[in-house]
């Protein structure tokens, strides 16, 4: 099934009703899949309330509790483009299947940072994550990795992250690649790899 993976921005108001959001208020968000990819629709307790008691509203994807926090002014300095949470934006947009292994590398290593938070998902495959203190959703795709396959997958987000536009190739049969020798590349913790592994 050919999905649409990408971020999904957090609403200032109550979809049903038209009512803004005030700071701190208790608001529900629920995924619903659709032909066109994942839609994300912001609740108010009171439309959610309304919603579960209609027996013929669709069940949601994905649903979860949250305050609402107006967004953050924007950054002094822009992100850079090779930081982690930038390259998974990049590759989330850029929505091509042979950096699956990277962009679920690279979420559970922000999960583990705090900076994306786990949420409830229908489907073990997919990984629902709210982006903290902006309310983003990233939906990434669980590509169940092996520990075997972990090496390889480090060694292309390293390679991404030192701002290499592609992981150099491998030897057929080597389980390793070279990484551009000009700066060395950022290490993931054995942590992150266990963790990648367990999830």
């Amino acid at each position: 099934m050919q999905q649409e993976w990408n971020i999904k921005l957090r609403s200032a108001v109550c979809v049903a009703t038209g009512r803004p959001f005030a700071e701190g208020e208790t608001f529900h968000t629920a995924l619903f899949l659709t032909g066109e990819g994942f839609q994300r629709l912001d609740l108010s307790e009171e439309a959610w309330t309304v919603r579960g008691a209609d027996p013929t509203a669709e069940r949601p994807f994905s649903s979860w509790r949250s305050k609402f926090e107006p967004p953050a002014p924007p950054p002094k300095e822009t992100l850079r483009r090779d930081d982690a949470e930038g390259m998974l934006r990049r590759l989330i947009e850029e929505n091509d299947p042979a950096h699956t292994n990277a962009r679920y590398l690279l979420a559970v290593m922000l999960e583990r940072k705090r900076v994306l938070r786990p949420q409830p998902s229908a489907d073990s495959g997919t990984l629902i994550y709210e982006r903290a203190g902006t309310g983003e959703t990233f939906i990434i795709t669980d590509p169940d990795l092996s520990l075997s396959d972990l090496e390889k997958v480090q060694i292309e987000v390293s390679a991404l992250l030192t701002g290499l536009s592609e992981p150099l190739p491998s030897a057929p049969g080597d389980s390793t690649a070279m990484v551009d020798q000009g700066e060395p590349a950022p290490s993931i913790s054995p942590e992150e790899t266990e963790s990648a592994a367990s999830a």
